[in-house]
C-alpha cells in the first residue's frame, strides 16, 4: 500500500520538476519576446484572487516573469503590479484594458477574469500572438464554449499554447484511477454519483451598482455561470473525465433557498444525468452551511458491475472492488495541480508541443454544466443535441462599467 502510493507520488513529483527544469533556453519560434534572461513575459487578466494566486505560481516557477497586469479595478492592477515591479505603462485597467495588454511585448496571457470574459479574452489573446493560460470555467454559455474550442484549434494551427487549469486532470491519483476505470478496472458502468457541497462564499464589500456586482462577480449568474458552471464544474469535469462521452439528456432543479443577501445566484442544485447505455448519475450541488453534515467536499462515485470509483478532490482517490487500486491522497491538489500545469505550460511552449488537448475535454464538460444549468433553469428534461443547437449569449449586463 504504501509502495504503491510512494512510487505514484515521487513519479508525480519527478514529472512536475522534469516538466519545470527541462528547457533551460526558449526556442526563437516559439516566443517572440522573452528578456534576456530567457523566461517567457506573462501579462495577467484578472488581478483578484484567483489571478493573485496565479501570479505567484508563475513567478515562483522561476521560467517566467511578470511583464504586465490587467483588471478592471486599476487599485488590483496597480497592486498585482508594485508586487511584481511591472512597469507602471504595462499596468492596464477598465473593461478594455486587456487588449492594451495584448498589443504589448509579452509572450503569454493568464486569463483569471470573470467566467463571462474568458471567450472573448482567450480568443482575442489567440488572435494577437499569444501563448494562452486560462482558468476555469471556460465560458457561461454554449457560443462562448464552441469560441474556445475554435480559438483552440485556431492556436494549434498558428503553433500557440491554450492550456485550462483543472488540478485534478494533473493529479497522479486521479489519473491512475481513471486510466484503470477506463481499462475496465471496475467493469460495466451502473449508475453514479457527483457532488460538489461547500459553506457560504465571502461577499467582498458593496454588491451594489455595475462595480459592486463585478467585483462579486461569483454571486452574479451572468458573470460566473451560476454555482454548478462557475465552482461545481470541478465535480462535472471528473463525471465528463469518467464518462469519457457527452451525456443524452438531463433534468433537474435549483434553488436560491439559504443565501438571500448578495447577487442573484442560486445556492443549490440536483441535477440527473443520463448517459448511453441508461447510466444515470445523480449531481448534487450547495453553497449554504449544512451544519456538519457529511459527506462534504468535491466527490464523485462511480458504481459498476466489479468494483466501486471513489474520488474526492483532495481526499482519497481509489478503486475498490475485483480490481482493488489503494491510490492515495492528495491534500494539496488545488495548489499543486496549478503548479504542475504551470509547468506544462512553459514545457509546451519551449518544446513547441501545439496539441492542446486541454481543450476538448474543458469544453465538453463546461457544456455539460450548461445542459445540467439549463434543465434545471427551465425545469425540462433537455438534450445534449438541442443544447448544442443553442446560439443564446449570456448578457453580461455591463451597462454602467467603465470602458
Amino acid at each position: 500500500m504504501n509502495e504503491k502510493h510512494g512510487t505514484n507520488r515521487r513519479r508525480f513529483l519527478t514529472g512536475v520538476a522534469a516538466a519545470a527544469a527541462s528547457v533551460t533556453l526558449v526556442r526563437p519560434s516559439a516566443v517572440h519576446a522573452a528578456g534576456a534572461n530567457g523566461k517567457v513575459s506573462v501579462g495577467i487578466i484578472g488581478c483578484g484572487g484567483r489571478g493573485g494566486f496565479l501570479a505567484g505560481l508563475f513567478a515562483a516557477n522561476g521560467h517566467y516573469a511578470i511583464a504586465a497586469t490587467h483588471d478592471y479595478f486599476a487599485d488590483r492592477s496597480k497592486s498585482l503590479g508594485d508586487k511584481y515591479k511591472v512597469p507602471a505603462g504595462q499596468r492596464y485597467a477598465g473593461l478594455s484594458g486587456y487588449k492594451k495588454l495584448l498589443a504589448s511585448k509579452v509572450d503569454a496571457v493568464v486569463v483569471a477574469s470573470p467566467p463571462f470574459f474568458h471567450p472573448m479574452q482567450v480568443s482575442a489573446g489567440v488572435d494577437a500572438g499569444k501563448h494562452v493560460y486560462v482558468a476555469k470555467p471556460i465560458a457561461v454559455d454554449v457560443p462562448g464554449c464552441l469560441t474556445v474550442k475554435e480559438a483552440g484549434r485556431k492556436a494549434t494551427q498558428h503553433k500557440k499554447v491554450v492550456l485550462v487549469d483543472f488540478q485534478t486532470r494533473v493529479d497522479p491519483f486521479y489519473s491512475e484511477a481513471l486510466k484503470r476505470v477506463h481499462e475496465g478496472a471496475i467493469g460495466e458502468f451502473a449508475f453514479g454519483e457527483c457532488t460538489y457541497h461547500c459553506g457560504r462564499l465571502r461577499k467582498k464589500g458593496d454588491d451594489t451598482g455595475p462595480e459592486g456586482r463585478l467585483r462579486n462577480w461569483v454571486f452574479d449568474k451572468a458573470l460566473s455561470g451560476d454555482i454548478i458552471t462557475e465552482q461545481n464544474i470541478h465535480s462535472l469535469d471528473v463525471m465528463s473525465w469518467i464518462m469519457n462521452a457527452p451525456p443524452v439528456r438531463a433534468f433537474g432543479t435549483c434553488g436560491r433557498k439559504v443565501r438571500l443577501d448578495v447577487g442573484d445566484c442560486n445556492d443549490c442544485f440536483a441535477v440527473t444525468y443520463e448517459y448511453p447505455k441508461g447510466v444515470g448519475i445523480a449531481y448534487s450541488g450547495r453553497q449554504f452551511d449544512a451544519h456538519g453534515t457529511q459527506p462534504d467536499g468535491i466527490r464523485n462515485r462511480m458504481f459498476g458491475s466489479t468494483g466501486v470509483l471513489e474520488a474526492q478532490y483532495g481526499g482519497q482517490v481509489m478503486i475498490r472492488g475485483k480490481n482493488f487500486y489503494r491510490g492515495g491522497k492528495s491534500p494539496a491538489i488545488y495548489k499543486d495541480g496549478a503548479k504542475a500545469n504551470i509547468a506544462a505550460f512553459h514545457k509546451q511552449i519551449t518544446d513547441g508541443l501545439f496539441e492542446n488537448s486541454t481543450v476538448a475535454p474543458s469544453v465538453q464538460s463546461n457544456l455539460v454544466t450548461v445542459l445540467g444549468r439549463t434543465a434545471a433553469y427551465t425545469g425540462e428534461l433537455v438534450t445534449w443535441e438541442k443544447l448544442l443547437k443553442t446560439t443564446d449569449r449570456v448578457d453580461g449586463k455591463l451597462a454602467g462599467l467603465k470602458d
